[in-house]
């Protein structure tokens, strides 16, 4: 019978960089050759098998943690965020920032995986020579390491920059860096999941475009995945993991997720994340603000705060969707009209547990004149005049947190 090591060398041999065992010459194929396949999805919608996906963020929002949390899954058999089961398998990780065994595996263990089904790629031995991993040489030694444990489901590199041995910023380098990775995933089967940071300066930008270096990261992979900290309604701050990219199902929707740190050993701590609710939309609106405007007018008063006060002068209370509404079109940052409501006093309440919401400012005896005829030609918020069941509060201490 045919080996996984055998089948897997045989694919690669078929579409890899070896030299084929043909004349040379352009080759093509006709599409009555071709049988129709539908997408093998390890995690359906966000990974699938024979396919690389990136997972980027900025600095400190636990992408690394969050990859360990979808391996933890996929060892244990466990559930997804949705809800969905995974089916048990192996894991693979290149690591090039993290040591294995004080950050990786106490993170998995934190994360509930099982550590007999996650492997580490440490390095590789040329003519005798120990040398760091390096996939356009060592792709076929990994395939024979990979035979004797069974094949593996998912496969984290941790940077997908470390695949890059030449310009990062070059699309040509980029995509044949990449290639034999591809190639790899689809003659084991594995879903593939690239770890990288997102660009300065970005906001406002598709997240897919954020991505650092060069756009072929972006472009090579058939998902791509964001985590970022947003600010809520509220004024608080919350962390989304997003799909900002598809190519071979929905591109939208995502999940709230928290970090947390837990002892998993005896003076051993480590972060783990927790899954919060589904939350809808592109991740361009679920992740991004508008950039910030200057702060303060030419009479030296924050720009912000007159914004609010023409916007709430007339004292009903105001959705909040409508404010950041109108805040976006004015080119105003969400955190800094929620620093603006602080300084001026607006009270922020909630329409009862399902309810929305609302913004209100007391009565001022110093509103800028015109400010209510101001007000109606910036915003006209539909539900401005709902009632609010929840009781009034103060706005909440930590809405001037700053990423």
């Amino acid at each position: 019978m045919t080996t996984l090591l055998q089948a897997a060398q045989a694919k690669l041999q078929a579409v890899t960089w070896r030299e084929p065992a043909q004349a040379d010459g352009v080759v093509i194929v006709s599409g009555a050759d071709l049988t129709p396949q539908p997408v093998s999805w390890l995690w359906s919608g966000w990974l699938a098998r024979g396919k690389l996906h990136i997972l980027a963020g900025a600095p400190g929002q636990g992408k690394t943690t969050i990859a360990i949390k979808i391996a933890a899954t996929v060892t244990r058999g466990g559930l997804f965020p949705d809800g969905t089961r995974c089916d048990r398998g192996n894991v693979l990780i290149w690591s090039g920032e993290d040591d294995p065994a004080d950050t990786l595996l106490p993170r998995l263990i934190a994360a509930g995986g099982d550590p007999s089904r996650v492997r580490f790629i440490t390095g590789a031995v040329v003519n005798g020579e120990r040398l760091p991993f390096d996939p356009a040489r060592d792709m076929s030694g990994l395939v024979e390491a990979i035979e004797p444990i069974g094949g593996i489901d998912l496969l984290i590199v941790d940077p997908i920059v470390s695949a890059v041995s030449g310009d990062s910023h070059k699309n040509t380098e980029v995509r044949r860096a990449l290639q034999p990775i591809v190639h790899l995933a689809e003659a084991v089967g594995a879903a593939v999941l690239g770890i990288t940071h997102f660009s300065k300066g970005g906001a406002g930008r598709d997240p897919t475009e954020r991505v650092t270096g060069s756009v072929a990261f972006g472009a090579v992979a058939r998902v791509v995945m964001v985590a970022a900290k947003v600010q809520a309604d509220d004024g608080t701050d919350r962390r989304i993991f997003a799909r900002s990219k598809s190519n071979i199902g929905p591109d939208d929707g995502g999940f709230v997720y928290a970090l947390d740190q837990v002892e998993v050993l005896p003076g051993i701590e480590a972060s783990r994340v927790i899954w919060g609710e589904a939350v809808q939309g592109a991740a361009r609106d679920l992740l991004t603000e508008p950039e910030s405007p200057a702060e303060v007018d030419a009479s030296g008063e924050p720009a912000a705060d007159e914004f609010l006060r023409m916007i709430l002068s007339d004292g009903s209370p105001t959705p909040s969707k409508a404010i950041k509404d109108s805040a976006h079109e004015g080119g105003y940052a969400w955190r800094t009209v929620h620093r603006a409501a602080k300084r001026i006093g607006v009270r922020i309440t909630k329409d009862g547990m399902a309810g929305g919401w609302f913004w209100t400012l007391p009565k001022m005896p110093h509103a800028p004149e015109g400010a209510e005829h101001a007000n109606s030609q910036r915003v006209t918020p539909s539900a401005s005049s709902a009632p609010l069941v929840a009781s009034s509060g103060d706005l909440p201490a930590d809405s001037e947190a700053v990423e």
